[in-house]
């Protein structure tokens, strides 16, 4: 049974309900070194490689410095001013990492930017051959770094522009297509799919991408409506992707040309749809819900009023659902959603929390498994053409916290499962192939 205040007791035990929200991934040219204790019993993380790279070898010969060792001193450049807390998270994430890793031959430059100008005075100060950023954090900061790859550089952005990544420029954050595509894989052959989504930067780029995706399944998107970010459409919104005024409308006609027969069977079915609201079933057979925060939990509550039955209709999240948060609200229980399973992660954000005093966002993840990968290439001596070589080979496989994943012309790729929302939970649905 629904009950309103043990949702109300939700949303207000999960306040950090918002962390979940997809991160687009400061100047100071003041740098803070960050000293780490280590651990020498806590092993780094595995890379599987096959690194078949002869086709590799012509973008191989373009590499300035190519022979040039990677250098162990790293420079984090990220926004000094916006996303500020953003940053501090993620600083404090690195810290955590290399401490949890037992790493103790990488040092961590922290620099912080206030605008353009400010970044490349920075990245131009501190350039040299092998030299390793990390950042800039959002797109916009992300676009014309690839003017410095002459410089014999290379750059981890936390930047989701995919149009960004190239040359010497690495893009590791969680995106939306590699949701999509777990998702359409995992569909029934003949799904019919609805998209509801909210008017947003992230509900627009879902709206985007999502018919490539889907053309390269066995299902097909039928239908889509999308609500502003206020609510105050939302019911509107739902009934269009229902089609929920025409199917009462066809009911009343229905139960018009039932009064005015007078025999027992129509006397019966006029008995048996007096109730009903309208005619039919909805057309489709799962409704793709990308959004997130306080407003998740309002949304998926009003599908049930308008003949959208979770208990008949697959609802389905992206990867922003994986938040505990969302875990207890009756409306979404059984749905599914992409992710990895928490306890892969459950001691790390433990630690963040303990050593930091206060809920982790779910991208801390990122600095973690970005760890690993300059770990591995720190410790195995690479130089710039062996990191291209490592990186630019999807057939490179690392092992992370957030599962496996490889690079695919500059972007991460993640290899995802299929979660379901059960009690609190997101249980085991399907395994990645």
């Amino acid at each position: 049974m629904y009950n309103p205040f043990f949702k109300f007791f939700i949303i207000i035990l999960f306040t950090f309900i918002i962390s979940c929200a997809p991160q687009n991934f400061v100047n100071n040219t003041k740098q803070n070194k960050i000293e780490i204790k280590t651990e020498s019993d806590i092993s780094t993380k595995k890379i599987e490689a096959d690194n078949n790279s002869s086709k590799l070898e012509e973008n191989i010969k373009k590499i300035n410095y190519s022979k040039n060792i990677i250098l162990n001193e790293i420079e984090i450049i990220l926004p000094k001013h916006e996303n500020d807390e953003i940053t501090n998270d993620f600083i404090n994430a690195f810290e955590l990492s290399l401490y949890k890793k037992g790493v103790n031959n990488i040092k961590f430059n922290i620099n912080r930017y206030e605008d353009k100008k400010d970044l490349e005075y920075i990245v131009d100060k501190k350039s040299k051959p092998g030299k390793i950023f990390i950042g800039p954090l959002t797109s916009s900061y992300t676009k014309d770094i690839s003017k410095k790859c002459s410089k014999g550089i290379i750059f981890f952005s936390f930047g989701s522009n995919r149009n960004h990544a190239g040359d010497c420029v690495y893009l590791i954050n969680f995106f939306p297509e590699d949701d999509l595509k777990v998702l359409f894989d995992s569909f029934e052959k003949n799904s019919k799919i609805a998209l509801l989504y909210p008017e947003n930067d992230y509900g627009y780029y879902i709206n985007s991408i999502i018919d490539n995706i889907a053309l390269k399944s066995n299902s097909i998107i039928i239908n889509r409506a999308s609500y502003n970010i206020n609510l105050t459409n939302a019911r509107e919104a739902i009934k269009e992707l229902s089609k929920y005024e025409l199917r009462k409308y066809e009911l009343e006609r229905q139960k018009e040309i039932l009064k005015n027969k007078d025999d027992e069977v129509s006397k019966r079915a006029l008995k048996k749809i007096k109730n009903f609201e309208t005619a039919g079933i909805v057309e489709f057979t799962h409704i793709i819900l990308p959004d997130y925060s306080l407003r998740l939990l309002q949304i998926a509550p009003l599908l049930p009023f308008y003949d959208i039955d979770p208990n008949k209709i697959q609802f389905v999240g992206t990867g922003v659902w994986d938040d505990e948060a969302f875990f207890y609200e009756p409306s979404l229980q059984n749905s599914i959603f992409p992710g990895i399973l928490e306890k892969k992660r459950k001691n790390y954000m433990n630690d963040f929390y303990i050593n930091y005093k206060k809920q982790p966002p779910r991208t801390i993840t990122i600095p973690y498994d970005l760890v690993g990968i300059l770990e591995y290439i720190i410790n195995n001596k690479l130089n710039l053409e062996d990191l291209h070589k490592l990186l630019d080979n999807n057939l490179t496989s690392f092992d992370g916290i957030d599962g496996q994943f490889t690079f695919n012309k500059n972007i991460i790729t993640r290899k995802l499962n299929v979660l379901k929302i059960s009690n609190g939970k997101a249980d085991l649905f399907i395994k990645s192939q």
